[in-house]
């Protein structure tokens, strides 16, 4: 009689689902535009193509409306800490940022120019047009009550979750509806051990990040240090700028970049007809 132990069918199942894994992950490159074809925004917007501006002083939060085409440009000072963000469809609130859908579609948790931000619904909420730092972080969430005690001994009364609560509910929304979050400006990497890390090499003021929005966005936005972050004192405020960013062109990188991304917008698209077809028929 063949007895097989449990301990080699567990590794017999480990070893199929990582063939599957990377002959995915595999064809996924393969088939991937390479990221240094982003071509980027320019540095200065023009000022006729600004359509709001504002200063979010540090441990605040704040919310705003960035319609389809209009793009969002989160401007960093020389001591931002982390500036996380939610976004959510701006017409049906339970269509929202979906941070692991985000990671697991293009097949890596690093955000940078030419990624994409997924909503849960497979819809490509924001695309990510320019970034001049880099460094961003997917995997370990904004500040809390416990992690501000962790860090500074004590509660501040403003973090990340709190500044989400306060924002959601202003929007008719609750604490139950606020999903993990995406932190810009935050050097987290994975150490060997599988351990999250805060790395080198701080904001210097003017560095930015442009988050291009492909439908009607509501965006969350918290300027409070992020959990890893080690204790630098103050953090800047932020400058928030929505512009008029040109239709994107047929060959947008952020659109063709791999098939994940494609079919992410045939489903952007289709949805943004509908909508506008309803508009029509009013």
């Amino acid at each position: 009689m063949n007895m097989t132990s449990p301990d080699s069918k567990k590794s017999d199942t480990y070893a199929a689902q990582r063939a599957r894994y990377e002959a995915l992950y595999a064809r996924g490159r393969a088939a991937r535009r390479d990221f240094a074809d982003v071509t980027g925004n320019p540095t200065i917007i023009a000022d006729e193509l600004i359509a709001a501006r504002e200063i979010l002083p540090a441990n605040w939060g704040t919310s705003m409306i960035v319609p389809r085409g209009q793009t969002l440009r989160l401007v960093a000072g020389d001591n931002t800490q982390g500036v996380s963000v939610l976004l959510f469809r701006a017409d049906e609130l339970t269509e929202r940022l979906n941070v692991g859908d985000t990671v697991k579609v293009q097949w890596s948790a690093k955000l940078h120019k030419g990624k994409l931000l997924y909503s849960d619904m497979g819809r490509v909420l924001a695309s990510i047009t320019d970034d001049t730092y880099g460094m961003h972080d997917a995997l370990a969430g904004g500040s809390t009550a416990a992690t501000n005690i962790k860090r500074y001994g004590h509660d501040l009364g403003r973090h990340t979750r709190g500044n989400f609560i306060l924002l959601a509910s202003k929007h008719g929304l609750s604490k139950t509806d606020i999903p993990p979050c995406v932190t810009f400006f935050a050097p987290v990497s994975v150490d060997p051990s599988g351990g999250l890390q805060w790395g080198a090499g701080g904001t210097e003021a003017g560095d930015y990040i442009d988050l291009r929005a492909e439908m009607d966005i509501l965006v969350f936005v918290s300027n409070c240090p992020h959990p890893l972050s080690p204790d630098l004192g103050e953090p800047s405020s932020v400058e928030l700028m929505r512009w008029m960013s040109p239709a994107a062109a047929v060959d947008d990188f952020c659109r063709t970049s791999c098939e994940e991304a494609i079919r992410g917008f045939e489903n952007t698209d289709a949805l943004v007809a509908v909508s506008a077809q309803l508009v029509r028929g009013q």
